[in-house]
């Protein structure tokens, strides 16, 4: 009997990993793969599943080989090797968006470099990690949606909505609208780990995470979690913000979290009106995001102007690169293409970013 090693591949494809709810391929579980003669033999990383997931797997994979190849000799081991199960290893990069206070436009960069990664090429996920004011159910007018509950081996696993061609997830999209959000930080961080580990993401060029403004149990949890592959700061020109993102830098850059900055955009740098277009108006001061990315060692990713159709955008649910119409849209293109060089500059030169264990009192 001659078996195609594609043929199986192909076949393992359909098979689903309780974890992540992607398949075992995607998600580089299969391990030791050998074909001689009728037999297929190979190892399955099952860290952390229980028994009875381990069982259902077991018969699940068996099936789908024997219906492509039904005399087939199938020998399956499962390994329970924990050093290798990384989560959301199904994304190349985790990118958060992060401020010192509120206020200065976070969410709605978020949202537009989200949008722009896409437009690029990219595969995109956002998460709404701000879960006191959770803006993105607005800017990507889905305030009305609750995301799909789906049972995967016995267990529930949240399905992110999709929307202009990116997926996301928000507590917006759980809670009623008006609905306040008091949590203390283990229920808020439970819920930051049930974005990560219970919602099914496919497979990501690009997972962007809005932060919520400041350091908390939010930031502390994220870095605990998932391996952030860097961090862009958000700030205004004035020196009050940049002074709170100084210090919302400095927890990425603890040596016990150690998340590269890859640059700092300033938004609201200035105010053209659209009467005298050659006209800038630098309304919140000047050279605070060229100051940040000084202190941070990164580089000034954008200079965004404070353009009134910007933030009406955003309130319609049509964020401004949707708007092939406006000038502004190229701001938000350039900031995405500049992402995108820095990050491929960051894995080149650095290791990979390891998640943190931190005993913070």
């Amino acid at each position: 009997m001659n078996i195609d090693n594609n043929k199986v591949v192909a076949a393992l494809r359909k098979v689903i990993d309780p974890q992540s709810g992607n398949d075992i391929i995607t998600m580089r579980l299969v391990e030791n793969f050998k074909i001689e003669g009728d037999k297929v033999a190979f190892s399955v990383n099952t860290a952390g599943l229980p028994d009875t997931s381990k069982f259902k797997l077991h018969e699940h994979i068996q099936t789908v080989i024997n219906a492509v190849y039904p005399d087939a000799n199938v020998d399956i081991h499962f390994l329970n090797n924990q050093q290798n199960v990384k989560p959301l290893s199904q994304i190349k990069n985790i990118i958060a968006i992060a401020s010192g206070k509120g206020g200065v436009g976070k969410s709605t960069v978020s949202t537009n470099l989200a949008l722009g990664l896409k437009e690029l090429g990219g595969k995109v996920g956002l998460i709404d990690a701000d879960l006191y004011g959770p803006s993105i159910p607005t800017m990507l007018n889905i305030k009305e949606e609750k995301p799909v509950i789906k049972e995967l081996y016995g267990k529930h696993r949240i399905m992110p909505i999709e929307k202009y061609g990116i997926h996301t997830i928000s507590i917006g999209n759980i809670i009623d609208p008006e609905q306040a959000v008091v949590l203390r930080g283990p229920r808020l961080g439970g819920i930051i780990k049930q974005f990560v580990n219970e919602v099914i993401w496919p497979e990501l060029d690009y997972l962007i995470i809005d932060l919520p403004p400041g350091t908390g149990d939010i930031q502390l949890t994220l870095v605990q979690t998932v391996p952030i592959t860097a961090a862009i700061m958000v700030t205004t020109p004035q020196e009050v913000a940049v002074a709170d993102a100084i210090k919302a830098m400095n927890m990425f850059r603890l040596e016990s979290i150690n998340v590269p900055i890859i640059g700092v955009v300033e938004n609201m740098s200035y105010f053209t009106p659209m009467d005298a277009p050659d006209k800038k108006y630098e309304i919140f001061g000047k050279g605070g995001g060229k100051a940040l990315a000084q202190k941070s060692n990164s580089v000034l990713l954008a200079q965004l102007p404070l353009v009134k159709a910007v933030r009406e955008s955003g309130d319609d649910g049509t964020p401004m690169v949707l708007n092939d119409d406006h000038p502004a849209k190229q701001a938000y293109l350039d900031l995405a293409q500049r992402t995108i060089q820095q990050v491929n500059i960051r894995n080149e030169v650095l290791a990979p970013t390891q998640i943190v264990g931190i005993n913070v009192r």
